[in-house]
């Protein structure tokens, strides 16, 4: 037994897509449990999913409000997966999901109920990139977005956004993986004139400042100064003025 458990908890670097539901508070109980259901199906359909879990280097760990997946391969992996994700959610306006990235150092732990989980920098990182984003993006951390950049065919997806300030005032550097949706535009409709932009976020909806302000509907920021966040309630753009 002993054997065992000094096995489960070896440290291995990991490379984790977590997801969330964005609202997912503000829902009834049913509706928690009917998004939560949809989102796992969703998820259970994906073929870099099927992969992973075929070949038994897939852990699944469930959150309440989404889950984080833990592949062991390389970063390519949950990237694929979250792509194929947002492909999946495309057309679904009722279930709004972000989902973040990171590779880094994981063990195994045995909980409460004697099942093996994981803990470790290379979930929580993932959690925090995860957090700067909103509904719709793909954000990785700076270290994922280095490694998927030696590939060929992610370059022309990856989009640096910047640094954001998190948790415990930690500086996370952002990239924003986009897949498919790059042509997606900013208007600005403040001062009764639109003008349309470039918008660096990705995400199959648009990014529109509130009227009369410089909030960008995405909370984070786009390719043009005039479209910066201001006084977001979740993370502050080094940089950005208020």
């Amino acid at each position: 037994m002993a054997a065992e458990v000094k096995k489960e908890i070896e440290l291995e670097i990991a490379h984790v897509l977590f997801l969330d539901i964005v609202g997912y508070s503000k829902l009834s109980v049913d509706e928690q449990h009917a998004q939560v259901e949809e989102l796992n199906e969703i998820v259970r359909l994906c073929e870099q999913f099927r992969k992973a879990e075929a070949a038994s280097r897939l852990l699944k760990i469930p959150t309440g409000d989404g889950m984080a997946l833990v592949f062991y391969k390389s970063p390519e992996e949950p990237a694929q997966c979250a792509v194929e994700i947002s492909r999946a959610l495309k057309d679904n306006a009722r279930l709004q999901v972000r989902m973040g990235i990171h590779s880094g150092p994981v063990s195994g732990v045995v909980d409460v109920n004697e099942r093996t989980n994981v803990a470790g920098a290379g979930v929580n990182m993932a959690q925090r990139v995860m957090y700067c984003g909103d509904a719709g993006h793909i954000l990785l951390s700076h270290h994922v977005a280095e490694d998927l950049a030696e590939y060929e065919r992610w370059r022309p997806f990856l989009h640096d956004i910047g640094s954001f300030e998190v948790k415990h005032g930690v500086l996370v550097s952002v990239t924003n993986l986009g897949g498919g949706w790059e042509s997606a535009t900013a208007e600005q409709t403040a001062g009764g004139h639109e003008t349309s932009r470039p918008c660096t976020l990705g995400g199959d909806w648009r990014c529109t400042p509130r009227a009369g302000s410089n909030y960008c509907r995405s909370l984070l920021l786009c390719a043009s100064s005039d479209y910066l966040s201001v006084a977001c309630p979740r993370q502050k753009h080094r940089g950005a003025s208020v």
